[in-house]
């Protein structure tokens, strides 16, 4: 049944439908033109009730034919053209803007072509990212939050909004371990942002002067993740340098951090990790050289490539030791915290001084949804506050605590709590468990189907931590090739080859890349769950007849 007929027809008692409204019928029979209408007719325009509704309706009708469709197995993950080919138009779909208005046919023809060029990342073979699937309750809130059109910076323009964040903040923290007496956090465009906060806050935490004085008033310090780039040179000529430690398996935001936050991309130090991805404790404590003043530690949970937990209780003990800063990022890892099964291998985290968490990655809330959640209460308002007045007045006739903008380096920020929150409410705790143990048995079917299958070979032999599967697809000709640069040579064009196949036909698309002395691989990673394990098969069946003759 259209869309339109909805409201326009009644169920009684025995099931049968009733026509109730002759103007609908009347509307079904003599369809709006969009081709003489213009943005200009609708809301708030003097009688534009009526064609704003059937232009919704349209659109409405539009999203719905593709949500339908997104789920479907026989449909595309994506019709791939070059940036050329868009640029330069298809089939009436053009990029270029134009002085006068276009009709609102022309708005609706322009959705349908946005959805049709673009990637289905709901469809159940979508593989290429952490964030993927398309939660139906999760879209509800994102077009509500649309709706409402609101601002989370005071509590007078988002009441609700505001108090919903405060409530998954405090349910966020708990879950981490944190006691109901401390934590603090706030959501943020992305783990990048909420990785950057915990710099700033621990920054500021042990040297408050450089809100004012800037960073010539700091001694030289150092920041520590694992392994990205090897060792940096720690020789310069500026007065304060800053140091991180890193790993191979760390995220490239905290580098990002480091060169935002005027420290420099190089003064990031690396601590090698074991051959899983996890950062080796032993090698953190001899990076803590002489010379230097260390103040943070960046570990992980579920690293980007191998999807690896650092051993956080044994890094918690060396920055105790060390009065370091321990953050953890989570932004991958965050959602096992949800599963009795799976939250084991976050033991330690509820340490950490600082955690940053991505909903929209494995609890499948739509993009964007991330949140730093700050260990000590009140330190993420004294760093970042500037108390404009023409914002955060303090004789409001309310509670300004509630005023969070200034909790903030933004001014606007948007609203990411209201789809999370309603998602929440639809599943429970429980529903989100269940959903994180379905991704994981995923994760171990690949990988068991990985060592049964002739012409699939794993980077490393351990059974996945998260739902990351990281494999080599042999193809014939070079199955009898021994280990060395000529085989490797060949085999690292292997990935590139079956991916540039792969998206010109569109059925599944997965990622790879190189790590360290590896050539390429394919990373394949479950956060959808509407994928089953029969999509885990076609993967590989694909992949098989796309590289078979390379």
């Amino acid at each position: 049944m259209d869309f339109l007929e909805l409201s326009d027809r009644i169920i009684d008692s025995a099931g049968s439908h009733k026509q109730i409204s002759a103007a609908a019928t009347n509307r079904r029979q003599a369809p709006t033109d969009f081709s003489i209408i213009y943005s200009k007719d609708l809301l708030p325009a003097s009688g534009g009730e009526k064609v704003t509704k059937e232009f919704l309706h349209e659109l409405l009708n539009i999203l719905l034919g593709y949500i339908c469709k997104s789920s479907r197995r026989s449909g595309k993950v994506l019709d791939f053209h070059h940036p050329h080919q868009l640029k330069e138009g298809l089939e009436g779909f053009s990029l270029q803007l134009t002085d006068k208005p276009e009709t609102l046919e022309q708005i609706l023809v322009d959705c349908r072509d946005t959805l049709k060029y673009g990637v289905n990342t709901g469809h159940p073979r979508f593989f290429n990212q952490l964030s993927s699937g398309l939660d139906l309750i999760g879209l509800a809130g994102e077009w509500l939050t649309s709706t409402a059109n609101s601002n989370m910076f005071t509590y007078e323009v988002s009441p609700v909004f505001i108090l919903m964040e405060e409530v998954l903040l405090k349910k966020m923290q708990g879950i981490v371990g944190w006691s109901d007496d401390e934590g603090d956090g706030i959501f943020c465009p992305g783990g990048t942002i909420s990785n950057l906060y915990s710099i700033l806050v621990a920054r500021y935490y042990f040297y408050p002067e450089v809100k004012t004085r800037g960073m010539r008033a700091l001694p030289q310090l150092a920041i520590f993740t694992s392994e990205h780039v090897g060792l940096v040179n720690l020789e310069g000529s500026i007065k304060c340098q800053w140091k991180f430690l890193s790993s191979i398996q760390s995220h490239y935001s905290v580098k990002k951090s480091a060169a935002v936050l005027g420290m420099g991309s190089e003064n990031v130090l690396m601590v090698k990790c074991d051959e899983s991805g996890k950062m080796i404790p032993v090698e953190l404590e001899s990076s803590i050289v002489a010379g230097l003043v260390p103040f943070y530690v960046n570990a992980t949970a579920g690293t980007t490539v191998y999807g690896a937990f650092d051993p956080f209780n044994d890094i918690a003990d060396i920055c105790h030791g060390h009065n370091l800063w321990m953050h953890v990022d989570a932004a991958w890892g965050g959602g096992l915290l949800m599963s009795d099964r799976h939250r084991m291998k976050l033991q330690g985290i509820e340490r950490a001084w600082s955690v940053t968490w991505n909903p929209h990655k494995m609890m499948g809330v739509p993009l964007q949804c991330s949140v730093i959640l700050i260990k000590k209460r009140g330190l993420l308002q004294d760093c970042n506050e500037l108390g404009a007045e023409y914002l955060f007045q303090r004789d409001k006739p309310y509670d300004v605590s509630y005023d969070t903008g200034d909790k903030s380096i933004q001014c606007g920020r948007h609203v990411d709590v209201f789809k999370f929150w309603l998602m929440w409410k639809a599943k429970g705790s429980e529903g989100f468990g269940s959903q994180v143990n379905k991704c994981l048995e995923n994760a171990e079917y690949l990988y068991d189907q990985l060592q049964r299958r002739t012409g699939f070979e794993l980077v490393f032999k351990n059974k996945p931590e998260h739902s990351n599967v990281c494999f080599w697809y042999i193809p014939p000709t070079m199955r009898g090739l021994p280990p060395g640069p000529d085989r490797d040579t060949r085999l690292h064009q292997v990935a590139p080859r079956i991916k540039h196949r792969m998206m010109e036909q569109g059925s599944v698309l997965i990622g790879y890349q190189p790590l360290g002395d590896k050539v390429n691989f394919f990373r394949c990673v479950f956060s959808n769950p509407a994928t089953q394990q029969e999509d885990v098969d076609f993967l590989l069946d694909e992949i098989t007849r796309l590289g078979n003759d390379l």
